[in-house]
């Protein structure tokens, strides 16, 4: 393509974000609330167009769900060990002057597992030194993505549905009439990562229920104490001790800080969107 810009789109189900990089630089940015699930069948490509109008022009680098089979084409994995070389020769071209970065596959003890845009935020991370080459990476989210790297490629990763767990209980769990109060990292939280220690998950849910009957919790620290359980386990059971460098926003990140700490580890804090920057730009220097 030979265009010393592109614009470069971390496209998930419910969020699309957008940038237009020049020579490495960011110098236009775009958020909307067009996942893929609200692009109608057929209409990717004119969405593609008005992205392209409204950044100005150029090719066009996509990444996550919109290359999954709930997108605009399944883009297909590569397996693990992965690296920005692997990926982007395995770009998928849906048409002339867009391309899709494949997702990464791992399989381990008969278990498999997937991911779709993750992939561009951690070796982003290694490749603009935010991380280093070995080393343990969370992204925590709906589905917290737990990426062991190795000489700077994903070596293996696991994903929990962290997230989507605590929005299902709060919805639909008769534990979700308490909780009603906000999360915070305090006092409730840290008990519910102790009480995950205990490694009765499914007691230890029920438990908050009678916890607000018998006065034996504040029934406004019930969200943060489940919060608490369920992050805790998370972490639990791949962070214990050392350190974790989380790929997250603040309000994730302090949660997942809060119970890396109280399990012994260290969490460092690392810029996600300047990783996915990073990421793309290297995708785009390999094949442009």
């Amino acid at each position: 393509m030979g265009t010393e810009h592109f614009i470069a789109v971390d496209w998930g189900t419910t969020n699309r974000r957008a940038y237009r990089i020049e020579e490495g630089a960011v110098v236009a940015t775009h958020r909307d609330a067009i996942g893929v699930t609200s692009v109608p069948p057929g209409g990717f490509a004119q969405e593609v167009d008005r992205l392209r109008a409204r950044l100005g022009g150029g090719s066009v680098l996509l990444a996550g769900m919109v290359g999954s089979n709930r997108g605009w084409i399944d883009a297909g994995y590569v397996s693990t060990p992965a690296t920005l070389d692997i990926l982007a020769a395995a770009m998928a071209h849906p048409a002339d002057g867009v391309m899709i970065v494949p997702g990464v596959s791992h399989i381990a003890d008969g278990r498999g597992d997937v991911m779709r845009g993750e992939e561009v935020q951690l070796l982003g991370a290694v490749t603009a030194d935010l991380v280093p080459s070995d080393a343990l990476l969370c992204q925590p989210g709906t589905h917290c993505k737990w990426a062991w790297m190795r000489d700077g490629a994903i070596a293996a990763f696991v994903t929990a549905m962290t997230g989507e767990m605590f929005a299902l209980l709060k919805a639909h769990a008769l534990i979700g009439q308490d909780m009603t109060g906000p999360v915070i990292a305090g006092d409730a939280f840290l008990a519910g990562v102790r009480e995950a220690k205990r490694g009765d998950m499914l007691a230890s849910l029920f438990a908050i229920r009678p916890a607000g009957l018998l006065g034996l919790r504040d029934r406004a620290d019930a969200a943060s104490f489940a919060s608490g359980l369920l992050i805790g386990s998370d972490c639990a059971a791949h962070a214990t001790g050392g350190t974790v460098h989380l790929l997250a926003d603040p309000t994730l990140g302090a949660l997942y800080n809060c119970a890396i700490a109280e399990l012994g580890g260290t969490a460092v804090m690392v810029d996600s969107e300047a990783a996915f920057i990073a990421g793309m730009t290297r995708l785009w220097e390999q094949i442009a």
